[in-house]
C-alpha cells in the first residue's frame, strides 16, 4: 500500500469510506451466512435473467453461486474467493443483474477488471446472460474510442445511458474526470481479481474511483487468493462484508493432476517440451514463462518447429493481444504462450493441458496458471518444469496449498 493513500486513509475522506453504509440504512438483522441455492430458480430476480443464465450453458449453480449471489442481492458488502473455473464471473454478473432497474436511464453497477482482455470476457459474459433483459452495457477499455467511449456512456442520440459499466481502472478513472460517466447513481461496485487489484499497481486508482461513488454503494470483491495485505486494506473500507472464503489447502482445484519433470538446467527444456508434444493429443493447451524474452524465444523455436502457437505479454498492443486470444478461442492454434498477464481470469474452455515452462515466482500465481485447465467439473493436467533451482519454489507450492506435485509418470497421457 502506497504512503499516499495511507495519507487518504487517515483523512476526513478516508472516514467516509469506513463507513461508507450510511446511518439511516438498515443493516440486516440475520446473520451473515444468507445460506444458499440449490437451483437457479430460488433466485428471487427476473426471470429474463434465469432465463439468460440457462441459455448461456448452466444447469445447476456452482458452490461459489450457491452462496455468492444471494449476499450481493442483499445488498451487502462481500468478499468471495473461489478459484479459477468455478464460475466465479456468472456469480457476480447474475447478482449484479438482479441489482439493476432498467426503467432508470443511469448508470447503477461497475465492474472492474485489471486487464482488457478479462474486461471483454466479463463483458461477453455480461451480455450473454442479461440478453433477454432491458439492461444496457457498456465496455470502457483501452483500444475503444475515447470519443466513442463518451458518446456511449452521455446516452448518444437517444440519450440512454448504460445500466452496466465494464472496464479496466485507467479508462474507467478517465471517463469520470471527463464527467462522461456519471457515478451518482452507481449501487454496485464489483472488483474481479480484487487482490491484484488492491496491490501497489492499482491502489491509487481503485482508491479515487472508489471515493467518487456515493455512500450508499456496495463493494463485492472476487478473487482466488487473498493474503493477509489483503484484507488489512479492505478493514479500511468495507462495511462488515459477507466474506466466503476457502481455505489455503483446499485451493488447489479438483481435477487438475499436478507433476513435475527434473529438466536440471533451462537448456534441457525445449527438448523436454517437444517430447511432451510427441506423446501427448490434446486439443489446447498454455505453456507460461516468467518473462516475455522467453516467451518470444519459445514461440520463434515452436514456429520454426512447424507447431501452430499464439503467444501473449503485456508489451503487445491491445489489437495483438486480442488476435492471439481469438486465435486460441477459435482453435487457429493449439498452443498459447503466456506470461502470468493470462494467468488470472481468462477462460477457454477447451484447454486441458498448462505446462509451466518456468515454475512461477510468485506463490499465488500457481493456483491462477494451473486453473487454466480442469475448467469447473472437468480434467486437466498441469506439469512443471523443474531445474535444480527450482526444487525449493516447488516445495513451497506444495506446503503453501498442502497438495502434493509427483514426478511426471510415463503414462501421464492417461491423465487427460
Amino acid at each position: 500500500m502506497t504512503d499516499k493513500y495511507e495519507e487518504n486513509l487517515n483523512s476526513t475522506e478516508s472516514e467516509n469510506l469506513k463507513t461508507h453504509a450510511p446511518e439511516t440504512e438498515p443493516t440486516p438483522t440475520n446473520k451473515d451466512d444468507y445460506g444458499s441455492i440449490e437451483l437457479f430458480d430460488d433466485l428471487d430476480i427476473d426471470e429474463k435473467i434465469i432465463m439468460g443464465v440457462f441459455g448461456y450453458g448452466y444447469e445447476k449453480p456452482s458452490p461459489i453461486q450457491k452462496r455468492g449471489i444471494l449476499p450481493i442481492l442483499a445488498g451487502r458488502d462481500v468478499i468471495a474467493q473461489a478459484q479459477s473455473g468455478t464460475g466465479k464471473t456468472a456469480t457476480f454478473c447474475i447478482g449484479t443483474l438482479g441489482k439493476i432497474k432498467p426503467e432508470e436511464n443511469t448508470t447503477q453497477a461497475l465492474i472492474l477488471a485489471h486487464t482488457r482482455e478479462l474486461a471483454l470476457q466479463i463483458d461477453t459474459v455480461f451480455r450473454q446472460i442479461g440478453k433477454h433483459t432491458d439492461i444496457r452495457f457498456n465496455l470502457s477499455v483501452k483500444g475503444i474510442s475515447p470519443r466513442d467511449n463518451i458518446e456511449e456512456l452521455k446516452g448518444g442520440d437517444d440519450n440512454k445511458k448504460p445500466h452496466i459499466v465494464i472496464g479496466t481502472p485507467g479508462r474507467v478513472m478517465d471517463m469520470i474526470r471527463k464527467n462522461a460517466l456519471s457515478t451518482n447513481n452507481i449501487r454496485l461496485l464489483v472488483i474481479d481479481e480484487a487482490d491484484e487489484m488492491l496491490s501497489d499497481g492499482f491502489i491509487e486508482q481503485i482508491h479515487e474511483i472508489f471515493v467518487s461513488l456515493p455512500q450508499i454503494s456496495k463493494t463485492a470483491l472476487f478473487s482466488a487468493t487473498m493474503n493477509e495485505h489483503f484484507f488489512t486494506i479492505t478493514n479500511k473500507f468495507m462495511n462488515n462484508p459477507v466474506k466466503i472464503l476457502i481455505k489455503t489447502e483446499t485451493l488447489t482445484l479438483e481435477g487438475i493432476k499436478q507433476f513435475y519433470i527434473d529438466v536440471e538446467k533451462h537448456d534441457y527444456k525445449f527438448d523436454t517440451l517437444c517430447d511432451i508434444f510427441s506423446v501427448l493429443t490434446v486439443n489446447q493447451s498454455i505453456i507460461y514463462c516468467n518473462s516475455q524474452r522467453i516467451v518470444e524465444m519459445l514461440n520463434d523455436k515452436l514456429t520454426h518447429n512447424n507447431f501452430t502457437v499464439s503467444y501473449i505479454h503485456g508489451n503487445m498492443t491491445s489489437s495483438e493481444r486480442e488476435l492471439a486470444i481469438s486465435e486460441f478461442r477459435n482453435g487457429t492454434s493449439k498452443v498459447l504462450i503466456s506470461t502470468d498477464l493470462l494467468g488470472r481470469g481468462i477462460d477457454v474452455q477447451q484447454v486441458s493441458v498448462v505446462i509451466n515452462y518456468d515454475v512461477p515466482t510468485k506463490i499465488e500465481s500457481y493456483i491462477h496458471r494451473i486453473g487454466r485447465s480442469g475448467r469447473y467439473g472437468r480434467k486437466g493436467l498441469a506439469i512443471n518444469f523443474m531445474t535444480y533451482y527450482d526444487k525449493q519454489k516447488v516445495e513451497n507450492i506444495e506446503k503453501y496449498y498442502n497438495t502434493q506435485i509427483e514426478e511426471l509418470p510415463g503414462n501421464f497421457g492417461d491423465f487427460i
